[in-house]
């Protein structure tokens, strides 16, 4: 736990559902990669494991966007209110690696 002038935060409601969320999607990808490797050691046909790929990058995507909200609702914004405008140039980098 992060400590804050002698106060422990604490993690709201919605930053725990939003936690239980991520793993539940991170558990369902992880069984998604199980089951590609299942099928590559199956010899199943090349078309139905790219399908499997791409869903599971797909949901890999969704918990990025996710993550990424969360960090400029919170972080950043929190950051830029306490005049850390180098935050700036980080979620830009960030920005600039998704996309490429």
């Amino acid at each position: 736990m992060e400590q804050n002038n002698g106060h422990e935060k604490k993690p709201t409601e919605q930053s725990l559902k939003i936690q239980k969320s991520l793993l539940d999607r991170l558990n369902r990808v992880e069984g998604q990669i199980r089951g590609i490797k299942k099928m590559i050691e199956k010899g199943t046909y090349c078309d139905d494991v790219i399908n499997q790929i791409e869903a599971s990058r797909s949901a890999l995507s969704a918990i990025e966007l996710i993550l990424l909200e969360g960090h400029f609702k919170h972080c950043v914004v929190e950051q830029l209110k306490n005049g850390e405008n180098e935050v700036v140039e980080e979620i830009l980098k960030t920005i600039k690696k998704l996309i490429h």
